[in-house]
């Protein structure tokens, strides 16, 4: 059944702007086979034609102008992304054949689509819920495999499952409490309360184990941000070259060559690291170095690790190693000792030994880098896993409020307070499904899509 209130129809261009070999302007709404058959010439009629065909032939505006050769493809309600019916137009890529497309479209009462429109349709007709309609763009946004299969698991409902399955018993639980209100006068009471403490800590329990698995799913949609730091000429852009497998980076004998944070991106087994090559840490000699190593500092506060370079021509840098520990956590400090091809080398180091000339020590670097990032944390394909901050805190509230109750029975309360609890915890659940939703949230969350999504 088609939402109430998606009365419109909508459109847009559905592939990224700029000039390429096709482009898809897709429709949605119950006057979208309307408009296809006012500006469609091909051999059959869209609004005849069965459900998933294509269709060759040519747009045409009010005067009966040829605009483009296009294929035209057709979805019926409730058998379409969006529940609705649903048109999408493939035609040349020529932005200017894209908007030419949409012009005529408009002459038909077809109103242009808000960002992320198509997808809160879909949710707005039960085709997805809340955390699918979000996986959508974790999906579209994805950098790594790592990101896409995570996304690729929500959307197809793996989170969605566990939250139901948390929902389902507290439901449960809060019909039994509400059925003793009812019966107030008689003194009953329908579920033991040790054995109601029991089934809400299995519950928290598995709430906890959702929540712990924020930092690796923090980590396999957004990547990790690894700041590259150390003194002048220690050898932080050769590293940053060969990782990269090009000169990205000036390297020269000079000190203070870098003045500027360098930005770049790797892929390690899947995982996102983005690289900031910082400039070398030392007393400023101008303004501009000054400016350099200030946002070396903003670099190393912000960064989820930190590569401390040395090499073993200055030796190990205890007093910068000191300074780091000032600006972060020590825990995401790895500190790397380069140059370990110079035979003239006597440094004795326990930590890892690299040669950004050679390669020697970059897979021991590298696979470091992928520890540090992923801790102990061992999930398999099909695991939930929360990488969502807008999640993490239903649930986290969610665990809150289920703690309350729990404290509530063990302090023999009545049951108006356990049950406040209790609905408080399943409105939580039910905002990360959407089952509970108010339309500022749903605003937010699709305002962030691309139009055409």
């Amino acid at each position: 059944m088609i939402h109430p209130l998606l009365e419109d129809t909508i459109a847009a261009i559905a592939t990224p702007s700029g000039v390429g070999a096709i482009s898809i302007i897709r429709i949605s709404g119950i006057n979208s086979f309307m408009a296809a058959d006012a500006i469609f010439e091909g051999k059959t009629k869209i609004s005849e034609a069965h459900s998933h065909t294509v269709h060759y032939g040519k747009i045409v505006d009010s005067q009966k102008i040829v605009v483009d050769d296009v294929l035209l493809t057709n979805f019926r309600a409730p058998n379409s992304y969006t529940g609705e019916d649903i048109v999408e137009i493939s035609c040349h890529g020529n932005p200017l054949i894209g908007q030419k497309i949409l012009e005529i479209l408009l002459d038909y009462g077809i109103r242009i689509a808000e960002p992320g429109e198509f997808t809160k349709r879909a949710f707005l007709n039960n085709r997805i819920d809340l955390a699918q309609a979000e996986a959508v763009m974790d999906v579209v946004a994805s950098r790594s495999e790592a990101s896409l299969r995570g996304a690729r698991n929500q959307l197809d409902g793996l989170l969605s499952a566990n939250v139901s399955n948390l929902r389902d018993p507290l439901l449960e639980i809060l019909s039994f409490i509400e059925l003793e209100l009812d019966f107030a006068e008689e003194e009953l009471e329908f579920m033991k309360r040790d054995e109601l403490i029991y089934r809400i800590d299995r519950i928290i329990e598995k709430i906890d184990g959702l929540l712990n698995t924020y930092t690796f799913g923090r980590v396999i949609r957004d990547g990790v941000n690894v700041a590259i730091v150390g003194k002048p000429n220690v050898g932080k852009s050769s590293l940053l070259n060969y990782l990269l497998k090009e000169s990205r980076a000036i390297v020269s004998s000079i000190p203070g060559t870098t003045r500027d944070i360098i930005r770049e991106e790797i892929s390690i087994d899947g995982i996102l690291f983005k690289l900031f090559d910082t400039a070398g840490i030392r007393s400023a000699e101008s303004l501009i170095e000054s400016e350099g190593i200030k946002r070396s500092n903003e670099a190393i506060k912000n960064a989820d690790l930190v590569l401390f370079i040395n090499d073993v021509e200055q030796g190990f840098s205890d007093n910068l190693f000191d300074e780091l520990k000032l600006i972060t956590n020590q825990d995401r400090i790895i500190p790397v000792m380069n140059k370990s091809d110079l035979s003239t080398s006597n440094v004795v180091f326990d930590g890892i030994c690299i040669s950004a000339l050679t390669g020697s020590g970059i897979p021991k670097l590298l696979e470091k880098l992928k520890t540090h990032a992923l801790g102990s944390a061992n999930y398999s394909e099909k695991s939930a896993i929360v990488s969502n901050i807008r999640h993490y805190r239903c649930l986290n509230s969610t665990k809150t409020a289920l703690l309350n109750a729990i404290q509530s029975i063990k302090q023999k309360y009545s049951g108006e307070f356990i049950a406040v609890d209790l609905r408080s915890s399943i409105d939580l659940l039910g905002e990360i499904i959407g089952e509970v939703t108010s339309d500022d949230v749903l605003n937010n969350i699709f305002s962030k899509f691309c139009i055409g999504k």
